[in-house]
């Protein structure tokens, strides 16, 4: 009989807790499982996201080497519209911003250049993407853009490539001896073994002659 006592004793008091706190454990309970199921339902969107920009990407890939631009621009286009958070939008942009470029488009490969300076995830793809910009300001008569974004912080191993483009800036605008230094820098981060060392040494050796 005592334990029978002890037991209502012990289930009355968990009725009480129960009648006290059971909607605050419940509301818990069902609050940590929805963030649960929201978390691996983001996962499942990312996942779901990303393996949709690679399949597309596939076909871009396959657009370039078959030299089809305006597929090349259709699904960039796509990529950056429905996949622009992924790592494949950048990359997508800087080859049809190519495509732009090689058909004359300047105007919109300058577009396309600027979203992945502003949105590459990549520290690297946003070095190329300032590059390729800084190419085409040339091109448009735009020397003081160009130099401000060959200015711009970017990895050591872009040093010599940003030196060439800025020494062609210094050239177009006049000033031989600041393009002869920018050369000289661009030569001597240049690998040996790169086929751009020799244009360099090139643009260094003539801008060298001209006193």
């Amino acid at each position: 009989m005592a334990y029978d006592l002890e037991e209502q004793e012990q289930l009355a008091t968990i009725k009480s807790w129960w009648g006290q706190y059971g909607k605050l454990v419940m509301v818990t309970v069902i609050g940590g499982l929805l963030v649960v199921a929201g978390i691996r339902g983001w996962h499942y969107y990312r996942n779901s996201q990303a393996a949709s920009a690679v399949a597309l990407f596939a076909q871009l890939q396959g657009a370039e080497r078959a030299s089809d631009h305006k597929k090349v621009r259709d699904i960039a286009t796509q990529i950056v519209e429905h996949y622009g958070s992924t790592a494949y939008a950048a990359p997508a942009n800087l080859a049809a911003a190519k495509s732009d470029f090689d058909t004359g488009d300047l105007a919109a490969a300058r577009t396309r250049l600027q979203w992945a300076i502003e949105n590459a995830k990549e520290e690297e793809l946003r070095d190329v993407a300032r590059l390729r910009l800084a190419r085409i300001l040339i091109d448009e008569k735009k020397p003081d853009e160009a130099l401000k974004l060959l200015e711009a912080k970017h990895g050591d191993s872009f040093t010599g490539l940003y030196a060439d483009v800025k020494g062609d800036v210094l050239l177009a605008q006049g000033k031989r001896s600041e393009a002869r230094a920018a050369y000289q820098v661009a030569l001597d981060k240049s690998d040996a073994a790169s086929p751009l060392r020799q244009i360099i040494q090139l643009k260094l050796d003539a801008v060298g002659e001209a006193k």
